[in-house]
């Protein structure tokens, strides 16, 4: 066997691999319905994230056995439906839309209300998003989810909504050949520049100020509202949570009043130092993928015509800025962190 030929071998067997681990479950842009029957007012009325219930999920003709629990921080306080995670069983998800998925997280819509059902279906868009701007970036699937509370508790014992599944985070180690850091802080110098200067971009463009490259205080690791995956020498931050930007505007969000804004809409840039060179790199790179953008906002599904208008009507403030890209530039460097 020549050289040639075992190089080839050993591509395709790495391929057959990478293929073998793959997850249809975010492979596909469609809307998939699911429903989700279980104790579930028994689940939010303990409030306990520690505690994990037997749900049955159904998607694709296929019922799954799971295991359910609450999630989430300042949104299992405010949300009548917090978020959940949803814990399958090692095996018996083959040739399932969950084939290869263990533990899930679910965005839900946090309250029984319309303006609730927009809001986590704009979170989800601002996911897809980022993904437009890298590949280091969590993928999302939108869910079409019917709950059944089995127990009976709720006053709606089934109601619907829309919510998104978000690759795990191995899933993501995985995809971009790298491992999730596990650390109590970061050195700004051991940042991947590009990434690092797309975030902070990223960041202004969706109006969000609730991210940090600290460790917040009830956190064991860095950093707040993003994760750090090592790639080689280089360490990128990959966000996360983003209910309380201005895109989504939700009820319950409200800014800092450190940052001395009075809505979440108002935009404040919070990037760290870097090299101006990189962020009109990052930024150039942003403005191409405009029509991208937009688009991930008007093709929404439950956001009626107006809302689709204030959405893009609120990007479009930022790429009308950007035409001046040096003066935006300036503006960042001068209110670095």
């Amino acid at each position: 066997m020549t050289q040639i030929s075992r190089l080839f071998n050993a591509l395709v067997c790495c391929l057959l691999l990478a293929n073998s681990n793959a997850s249809p479950l975010f492979e596909n842009d469609s809307t998939l319905d699911v429903t989700l029957s279980g104790p579930l007012g028994t689940l939010l009325d303990a409030n306990d994230d520690t505690m994990e219930m037997p749900f049955t999920l159904q998607a694709d003709g296929v019922d799954h056995a799971i295991e359910v629990r609450i999630r989430g921080k300042s949104r299992k306080r405010v949300c009548d439906i917090p978020p959940l995670r949803l814990n399958f069983p090692s095996n018996g998800t083959e040739g399932t839309v969950f084939e290869n998925q263990n533990k899930i997280k679910l965005v839900t819509h946090c309250k029984n209300t319309d303006a609730s059902r927009v809001d986590v279906v704009e979170e989800y868009a601002v996911y897809k998003i980022f993904s437009l701007l890298s590949d280091k970036s969590y993928q999302v699937r939108l869910l079409s989810l019917t709950y059944t509370d089995t127990d009976k508790i709720l006053k709606e014992t089934t109601f619907t909504g829309h919510g998104f599944a978000i690759e795990p985070a191995s899933a993501l180690a995985e995809r971009i050949g790298g491992q999730q850091a596990d650390a109590k802080g970061v050195v700004l110098s051991t940042l991947d520049a590009r990434q690092a200067a797309t975030v902070y971009i990223f960041q202004y463009l969706v109006g969000n100020t609730d991210w940090s490259l600290v460790m917040a205080d009830a956190d064991d690791t860095c950093c707040h509202n993003g994760d750090l995956y090592d790639i080689g020498t280089r360490r990128f931050f990959v966000p996360y949570d983003f209910d309380l930007t201005g895109l989504v505007n939700a009820r319950y969000a409200k800014p800092d009043p450190s940052l001395r804004i009075s809505r979440v809409t108002q935009r404040r840039y919070r990037g760290y130092c870097i090299d101006p060179a990189e962020l009109k790199t990052a930024l150039i790179a942003i403005k191409a993928r405009k029509p991208e953008i937009l688009d991930v906002v008007r093709s929404l599904p439950v956001l009626s015509q107006k809302d689709i208008a204030k959405k893009v009507k609120f990007l479009e403030g930022f790429f009308r800025v950007a035409e001046n890209e040096d003066k935006l530039i300036k503006s960042f460097d001068n209110k670095c962190l």
